[in-house]
């Protein structure tokens, strides 16, 4: 049976679509022979199976080889269903690493660069009477420095803090039939000092004279209707949801907004017609949601939250950088919030739409991140820039996103204290994502050396063995004022990089920890190790008072979720088994501590 056979996108459904998840064809082209043989056609027979949307390095591929293969291609034949017949037919893909040609019956349709956003082909111009083909070509340079790998390890075996690579399509891979007139994008912006949610419409085709529909409902009670002569290809509706009713507002509870302990949830339906006929339907949702900060603090929705995150790799044993089900996915926030956790930082990886779609409806803060190149080049620089953009067009929409972190410790910056041009490009980055999202806070270069930032965001896991008593009272003493904690320097480097400083924004711990911890005979390592529960469990409540202590912090992000490989730091095993009781871990993390800054 084939796996993930879910909706890939259900921030924006419609009805018409069929999934192409499951056993392609499949071959290595370790000499780059392929174009020039033109294995796109037909008469090219393939050796191997494939298990889409598994890597070949993955086991539930079917291939499990994790060695260096920088060309690959992958092809299967499919069908039209009837209900598409007529319609025009997008081919979508969720995400293909790195580089991919696509090929619809032995024509060249696109190609796409960048490892972590979907892209899609209109395909229709290419169909034949009858089956179809296609044929996907990438290209993946394993050892290559200047394009974001993230964890993806660029030499043959995985090692530290870097696991086995991700080759080729590794999302789903998924058709869906519009009419020539439809929706081409939609934008939900909240407004709750207003009360209003702002619609932002994108069309495309015969739109002219034709009507738009949108009907909004919360807990299934109808909020409000808008209806709409289409004039151009955009458009912008603003709707007021609170109407005056203070309880639907955050004045003196939650009301209407969307919180971790409170995820609120509108749902959307939104038409075109034309007279009676109906050209186009899409199912959405939103949330009212603010973040912005003040005072050294973090506010959602104009009160101060204090975050508690855990650091999320989003790696998993049999499926690598795919969730082999959605309840996978689903599993990993539930366990998170069961353990106290309000949130987490997806570290060094765009994660599946569906992943935010849960935390959407689950309650689960979400910090969007990234993956790095090692090195710096202009083409890296392109390179980051343009997933970037098409990972704020992809996820704008979900309320879980408050944060976007672009960099991290420095990677893909390594001279960034003392190089202008390095600096420039942290600035830039934060600038290009504030000018593409207002809505949400941005993290220059999370860890230290930090530019133009809205978090001072600090890596520090010198807590020491219990043991070290004088190491901890210096982690601890770190971190007690706003003053130790901009003047230290955890892994040697300045928390702001040359020519920038703290201009009030709000600091968090956003890396400690790592306890690392064996349930069986795994080889790994951790920051600081234990050999028991017991043990382990004391370790991190000795860590959790040091960071509780401080009443200049506000916030933190633990490291980690789950083990990873040979990382062996986190609370779960790498299969999600809890190393201890996770009711303690919940105890220590809803101690007392100050949630104002003072």
């Amino acid at each position: 049976m084939a796996l993930r056979q879910e909706y890939p996108r259900p921030q924006f459904i419609r009805k018409e679509w069929a999934n192409l998840n499951g056993e392609w064809d499949f071959e290595f082209d370790d000499q780059n022979i392929g174009l020039e043989e033109r294995w796109f056609e037909k008469n090219k027979e393939y050796t191997k199976k494939i298990n889409v949307p598994f890597a070949f390095q993955s086991k539930l591929s079917g291939i499990n080889d994790s060695s260096f293969h920088d060309w690959v291609w992958y092809r299967r034949e499919f069908a039209i269903p009837d209900t598409m017949v007529g319609k025009q037919i997008i081919m979508h893909f969720g995400a293909v690493d790195y580089r991919a040609m696509v090929f619809i019956n032995e024509k060249l349709v696109g190609t796409h660069e960048g490892g972590h956003t979907p892209f899609s082909f209109d395909i229709t111009n290419y169909l034949i009477d009858g089956i179809q083909s296609v044929v996907v070509r990438v290209e993946d340079p394993s050892s290559e420095e200047t394009i974001p790998r993230g964890k993806q390890y660029w030499m043959d075996k995985p090692d530290g803090i870097w696991y086995t690579r991700t080759t080729g399509i590794w999302q789903t891979v998924w058709i869906e039939g519009v009419n020539k007139t439809h929706i081409k994008k939609v934008k939900y912006t909240p407004d709750i000092d207003k009360g209003d949610i702002i619609l932002d419409f994108e069309l495309t085709g015969e739109y002219r004279e034709k009507i738009l529909e949108v009907d909004i409902k919360f807990q299934g009670e109808n909020v409000a209707k808008d209806t709409v002569i289409i004039t151009d290809g955009y458009l912008r509706r603003s709707i007021n949801l609170y109407n005056r009713k203070i309880f639907r507002t955050g004045f003196h509870h939650t009301g209407w907004n969307w919180t971790p302990e409170s995820p609120n949830l509108f749902d959307v339906k939104i038409r075109v017609r034309e007279q009676e006929q109906i050209l186009d339907e899409v199912t959405s949702y939103f949330g009212m949601r603010k973040i912005h900060t003040e005072n050294g603090m973090v506010y959602l929705n104009n009160k101060p939250y204090y975050q508690k995150l855990v650091l999320d790799q989003g790696y998993w044993p049999e499926g690598l950088l795919t969730a082999p089900t959605e309840q996978d996915l689903k599993k990993d926030i539930e366990l998170s919030k069961e353990m106290g956790f309000n949130g987490c930082r997806k570290h060094q990886k765009v994660e599946d739409p569906i992943f935010l779609y849960l935390a959407d409806k689950l309650g689960f803060l979400v910090w969007g991140e990234c993956a790095a190149s090692p090195s710096y080049s202009e083409d890296a620089v392109a390179r980051l820039t343009n997933e970037w953009i098409e990972i704020i067009n992809r996820d704008y929409n979900h309320p879980c996103i408050v944060t976007w972190v672009p960099l991290n410790e420095s990677w893909g910056v390594p001279l960034i204290c003392n190089n202008e041009q390095q600096k420039h490009h942290s600035v830039a980055m934060y600038h290009l994502i504030h000018s593409l999202d207002t809505t949400r806070l941005v993290i220059s270069n999370d860890g230290w050396e930090l530019t133009r930032t809205d978090i001072c965001a600090i890596h520090n896991y010198n807590h020491g063995q219990k043991d070290e008593i004088e190491k901890y009272n210096e982690f601890r003493n770190t971190l007690l004022s706003k003053e130790n904690l901009l003047n230290s320097r955890p892994a040697g480097r300045r928390i702001y990089t040359e020519g920038f400083n703290h201009c009030g924004e709000p600091i968090l711990l956003t890396e400690f920890g790592g306890i690392g911890f064996k349930l069986n005979n795994e080889k790994g390592w951790g920051y600081t190790t234990v050999s028991n529960e017991e043990e382990y469990l004391a370790d991190y409540e000795r860590v959790m008072k040091a960071i509780y202590e401080s009443s200049s912090l506000h916030g933190y992000c633990y490291t980690q979720l789950t083990d990873v490989e040979q990382e062996i730091n986190g609370i779960l095993t790498y299969d999600r088994t809890p190393k201890c009781d996770l009711r303690k871990i919940r105890m220590m993390n809803d101690m007392w501590h100050v949630d104002i800054v003072k």
